[in-house]
């Protein structure tokens, strides 16, 4: 790897302990012992270009995704294990047909690992699982990061917590003040985000992180800012069941605007369950193909949405709703209101 502070390459013996054998110097990453396989130099070349030299700043979580994005696209199936099987079974395949059959045996069990191999790479075994979760590169990475150099990477905030109610607001979250919206919003990165750009305060917004928090007495509107997964999706259904007579606002993200887009990269979790699928399915606002996209477990994260083109989105939106529940101006509002960048991701 090359040295992030005398730019040197060095080989694994001459950087015991993260130390620099030629300058001396600690770095924070080694991509021979994290999952990630990060260096500092790809880290901050990566942080560069999600906050746009620093223009716009970027949570621990969107780096996290800018950081995994290429990973995602590969399966977690070693090749080279299949060419060594390959290699092995050939030879002792030979052998044993000059030898004894077994040792045949033996070669043709490792010409089938070989394929085996072959057939979970064709299969995509693997493609789309972060090598590392969300949390733990906060946890790992991150703070490794911390200890080094004292601070997170230029322009990325701490994402540990939900942004708190304004000053003045009760804590509990939900109690939003009288007549103002609520933003629902329960990724906790994208909420610090939107928070540090300052839209709550500038729109009147209360963030909310679930809708069993909407503990509001007043005929507020809701806006939801959800993930394009199966779980994202159903939010919007879920909080107009909990909130009947209330005008709700799906700002996205929209499934169409990532599904099957070539620079989209989706991310993997566990099959959502049947409860879960039910309201998508009766929805009938999703083909058979995303239907069965989004119950094997596939979806798109905020997160991976650019900071800027995410606030720029919401934004939109915001002003949009506020023109669509503002009697003056409703008339003038067009239908449809959010437009996201197709596959917009950074």
């Amino acid at each position: 790897m090359i040295c992030p502070h005398c730019e040197q390459s060095l080989l694994r013996r001459e950087r015991p302990g993260n130390v620099c054998g030629k300058c001396g110097r600690r770095y924070a990453l080694d991509p021979k012992t994290n999952p990630m396989k990060l260096n500092d130099l790809r880290v901050r070349r990566v942080a560069a270009k999600v906050t746009q030299d620093g223009q716009v700043p970027c949570t621990v979580g969107q780096l996290w995704y800018a950081l995994s994005r290429r990973s995602l696209r590969d399966t977690q199936v070693d090749l080279g294990c299949a060419g060594a099987l390959t290699v092995a079974g050939l030879i002792v395949t030979f052998v044993g047909l000059a030898t004894a059959a077994v040792v045949a045996v033996v070669g043709g069990l490792l010409l089938a690992g070989a394929l085996g191999f072959v057939a979970a790479e064709v299969m995509g075994v693997g493609r789309g699982r972060p090598r590392l979760d969300r949390d733990s590169f906060r946890t790992g990475p991150m703070a490794d990061w911390r200890h080094v150099y004292g601070a997170l990477p230029p322009g990325v905030l701490d994402d540990g917590r939900y942004p708190s109610p304004p000053a003045g607001q009760p804590e509990s979250a939900g109690a939003d003040t009288p007549g103002g919206p609520l933003l629902v919003c329960p990724d906790r990165s994208v909420a610090v985000f939107l928070d540090a750009m300052g839209l709550p305060a500038r729109y009147g917004l209360t963030l909310v992180a679930a809708p069993d928090t909407l503990v509001s007495r007043t005929p507020a509107p809701v806006l939801v800012l959800h993930d394009a997964d199966a779980r994202g999706l159903g939010l919007v259904h879920r909080v107009r069941a909990a909130r009947p007579g209330r005008p709700v606002f799906d700002l996205g993200l929209p499934l169409d605007a990532v599904y099957g887009k070539a620079n989209a990269v989706p991310v993997r979790g566990e099959p959502p369950t049947a409860s879960a699928m039910e309201p998508l399915e009766r929805s009938g606002e999703f083909g058979a193909d995303q239907l069965r996209w989004l119950r094997q477990g596939w979806g798109f994260p905020l997160v991976a949405v650019a900071p800027a083109k995410l606030l720029d989105a919401v934004t939109r939106a915001v002003e949009r709703v506020g023109a669509l529940t503002d009697p003056e101006r409703r008339r003038a509002a067009s239908v449809g209101f959010l437009t996201w960048p197709d596959g917009g991701t950074t």
